[in-house]
């Protein structure tokens, strides 16, 4: 008799030092957290911080997708950043879009909870988001961002200057997106409810794609050798990486362009000790000019090398080389000035060509 009662005892005991499993913990639900008040995202991992890592992104998803929902609204927009810019790191693209997304809506999340099972030593963790915090937080940020696009844009349609115009439509389109986030974020949170918006990305992309096209004018000058064929993919080139501007480059317009595009290119067999190849080197070097005051704004200066069995195909290599490089570092450097944005190259690139 006395056995029973110990064994009991014993298990008493040992039932009684088992923590209990949170409720959270095996489902998506906290009775501590209702859903009217709070989100919530579980994260479980071999270490408790891998764990709140994974947490914070359970709840970081449910806002990524109503991003990117609403990505479609700035498809227009998103592809006219890419164009004339190689550097991925200066463009606006949906990943750095939904990064800042990520990153504030975490500002407004918290790790409530952690728990550990005994028997697996599996860590849990609770993320919480304050629906009301965030409300407040994401309302404030809106009428803040609101306030600096409406002034852009005003600023941008008052403008004389053609490039003023440009940049501050550009500005104001970029706000609005990160405004645009915000909304979806305030969506999420409120369970629909928005706060509607005075312009829209796709409406004023419409405006600054017009802009773009209607008012800026470049035409482009090659001498050297292979000159119509440098120029012709010049011209090309800009069109290829979707440069909105109107190029003209017939004889005698450039007096009306608004931008210069001027350079020299040059071609020629390279001696060099191969028994198989033959190599042609090619170099170029061109300059962006305010066609208003003569001020150079950018320059490009390029060279290279390109090898066949004979010189006619290692020439026409090397054109293609020269006329690749050359239209693409103009467009980065044209899109550069357009827009306001620092240029790439903090020093001017030295001359390819060696003088004569």
């Amino acid at each position: 008799m006395k056995g029973m009662v110990l064994a009991l005892a014993l298990l008493l005991t040992a039932c009684a030092s088992t923590p209990k499993v949170p409720d959270w913990a095996e489902g998506t639900k906290a009775a501590a957290y209702p859903d009217e008040q709070f989100l919530i995202g579980v994260g479980q991992a071999d270490s408790k911080p891998v764990a709140e890592e994974r947490a914070y992104a359970a709840v970081s998803r449910i806002f990524k997708a109503e991003v990117t929902s609403q990505a479609k609204d700035w498809e227009t927009y998103l592809t006219l950043e890419k164009r004339g810019n190689v550097q991925t790191e200066r463009r606006l693209t949906l990943d750095s879009v939904t990064k800042v997304s990520t990153d504030k809506v975490l500002e407004n999340v918290k790790i409530a909870e952690t728990w550990r099972d005994q028997k697996t030593g599996i860590h849990s963790a609770l993320a919480v988001m304050n629906r009301t915090s965030a409300h407040t937080s994401f309302r404030s940020k809106i009428a803040e961002l609101d306030e600096a696009v409406g002034r852009d844009v005003k600023e941008a349609r008052g403008a004389q200057d053609k490039y003023l115009k440009v940049r501050g439509l550009r500005r104001a389109i970029r706000t609005l997106i990160t405004r645009d986030i915000y909304n979806s974020d305030l969506r999420v949170v409120t369970g629909g409810r928005g706060v509607a918006a005075d312009y829209s990305v796709a409406g004023l992309t419409v405006e600054l794609e017009k802009l773009l096209n209607e008012s800026i004018v470049v035409a482009v000058e090659v001498k050297g050798d292979q000159a119509e064929a440098v120029r012709q993919a010049v011209m090309e080139g800009l069109a290829r990486e979707g440069l909105p501007v109107t190029a003209r480059s017939a004889p005698g317009d450039t007096a009306t362009a608004d931008l210069l595009v001027k350079g020299e290119a040059r071609l020629w067999p390279a001696d060099l000790p191969d028994p198989r190849f033959r190599y042609v080197r090619w170099c170029a070097d061109f300059v962006i000019v305010n066609q208003q005051n003569q001020l150079v704004l950018g320059s490009v200066a390029r060279s290279g090398r390109e090898g066949h069995l004979n010189i006619p195909e290692a020439t026409g290599r090397a054109l293609k080389s020269l006329q690749q490089d050359v239209s693409s570092a103009l467009a980065k450097s044209l899109a550069e000035h357009i827009f306001g944005d620092p240029p790439s190259d903090a020093v001017p690139p030295q001359a390819a060509c060696p003088k004569p």
